[in-house]
């Protein structure tokens, strides 16, 4: 590890506020890792969440390490220590094409990639997040434990049997983590792993932890408003690996921005439907009250608060972003999005009515039972919206972000593969061509690679090899392990898996 790199690290620690740095002596010594950069992770409040609650464990120091493409050996924040130094590498995975990142970290930290290679004088791996909630198998080869579920309701039990038992015999470790609710061990799991969830929110606030502006969000003090969603897209993780809907009170909401407040003007609520929460009008007043300028992480078309609008709008937003997903009532209704165009065209009238001037517009193509009728919906839909803003104002721009489908593990879509690659490429050009060429443009996600997350997405532990041979993030190099793995992408992306095929990730429990 260079000298640079060193002073890099301290640097950055140097303009934070809120880092943790605790004496090691006697304590259970964690590396918390996020498998991306630092200037993405520091806005992750899973991460946040996870560094407080370990570092507010008496027992445990936990610091935090970020990937930064290189080949020198990753470091922790807070001390600069190696991840050879802990007992234990927790990793947080959000998103299925960071698992290349994890393969890389482990390498170049010089630690066996495989758990069955390890043994007491390598730290324990162990992994969670969202992608492990929803289908840690493609991973599995790799860690020695991964938590099915919510942090806050597995590591009361966890963080204690790793203290006492991270220098005992490694396989009586496991044996010990194998029994505690939510812990997936592979070699000594038997039965389903229940996924385990915080009942109470309230119980445990969750909010910026450590701030800086090096990071997406860096101007904001975030606080989480809801976890989960009741809307029941059918194609949604957020619906199944975070249920039941929850709510925070708004007590406690106001509790955390008072403390927030001490730090940034601008309070972000987070969650995937801030403004289902059933009080929303009456907290952000309460908010407004307090002089606080606010951001919301997600605005749903219906219902769209005029409160909260307004006050977003007032806090300086000069964008509003909406998901309408789906240009044709057939394919809102196919995948139970739970509005129509009359919904859509009002939301659209209440922002432009605002003087709001850019609208983003969330959509998906190759949804199943998609045609290009539907593509030619959206075009449609589109050039509605843009008349309204036209109305209100003489310059207006709005601009499409538009994701394939990609089947997740755990929704009920889970079986369902996505559209060839050739069919993908069709609609977007049919979608492009259709729309006006003034005032609107198109953002799309790289097709190729979603196809590599559709694959990881419904992926078992043979990926895992396939992981470890692709040195670099390359299509080439990933379709040539794929190959050499004797291993079909059309499988695990495109094919309809029927009732009878049996799924990766059902040692998670029942089907949906």
């Amino acid at each position: 590890m260079t000298w640079q790199t060193v002073k890099k690290i301290r640097a950055r620690l140097a303009a934070e506020q809120g880092a943790v740095v605790k004496e090691w002596g006697g304590k259970l010594p964690v590396a918390l890792i996020y498998p991306d950069s630092y200037y993405i992770g520091m806005s992750n409040l899973g991460v946040q969440a996870v560094y407080r609650f370990i570092n507010d464990y008496s027992d445990a120091v936990c610091e935090r390490v970020f990937y930064e493409p290189s080949d020198e050996e990753p470091l922790a924040m807070e001390s600069q220590r190696p991840l050879t130094d802990f007992a234990v590498l927790g990793f947080s995975v959000s998103y299925e094409l960071d698992y290349f990142n994890i393969v890389r970290i482990l390498k170049d930290a010089g630690i066996p990639l495989y758990a069955k290679d390890r043994d007491e004088t390598y730290p324990l791996v162990v992994a969670g997040g969202p992608c492990i909630t929803a289908n840690p198998m493609p991973l599995s080869p790799f860690f020695d434990c991964l938590c099915i579920g919510e942090a806050e309701a597995i590591l009361p039990e966890m963080l204690p049997v790793l203290h006492q038992g991270v220098s005992e015999n490694r396989i009586e470790l496991l044996k010990k983590l194998a029994a505690l609710p939510g812990v997936y061990v592979p070699r000594f799991s038997r039965g389903q792993v229940e996924r385990q969830w915080a009942s109470d929110l309230d119980k445990f606030p969750v909010h910026s932890v450590v701030l800086t502006r090096d990071t997406e969000l860096g101007n904001m003090y975030l606080i989480e408003v809801e976890r989960g969603c009741s809307w029941g897209c059918r194609f949604c993780l957020v619906g199944n690996a975070y249920k039941p809907m929850r709510f925070r009170s708004v007590d406690s909401i106001l509790a955390q921005a008072q403390i927030g407040l001490k730090y940034r003007k601008r309070l972000g609520l987070m969650g995937p439907s801030v403004t289902s929460h059933p009080h929303i009008d009456e907290m952000v007043a309460r908010l407004h009250d307090t002089g606080a300028e606010i951001s919301v992480s997600s605005l749903r078309i219906k219902p769209l608060s005029p409160v909260v609008l307004g006050e977003v709008i007032e806090s300086g937003t000069n964008t509003v972003a909406l998901a309408p997903e789906a240009g044709s009532q057939r394919l809102r209704d196919a995948i139970k999005k739970g509005i129509d165009e009359d919904d859509i065209l009002k939301a659209v009238e209440k922002v432009a009515s605002q003087g709001i001037k850019q609208l983003k517009l969330y959509f998906m193509i190759g949804l199943p039972e998609e045609t290009d009728e539907d593509i030619e919906g959206i075009a449609r839909l589109v050039v509605k919206c843009k008349d309204i803003f036209d109305k209100h104002q003489s310059w207006s721009r709005i601009t499409l972000t538009v994701a394939p489908f990609v089947p997740k593990a755990g929704t009920p879509f889970q079986r369902m593969g996505m559209a060839p690659l050739a069919v993908l490429k069709h609609r977007l050009a049919l979608l492009k061509n259709k729309l006006p060429s003034k005032g609107v443009s198109v953002k799309n996600e790289s097709l190729e690679w979603s196809e590599v997350q559709a694959v990881l997405s419904r992926g078992d532990e043979r990926l895992a090899t396939v992981l470890a041979d692709t040195e670099k993030t390359s299509l080439a190099q990933w379709r040539q392990a794929m190959k050499k793995a004797g291993l079909d992408i059309d499988f695990y992306a495109h094919v309809n898996w029927s009732k009878k095929q049996k799924l990766p990730w059902d040692v998670l429990g029942s089907e949906m």
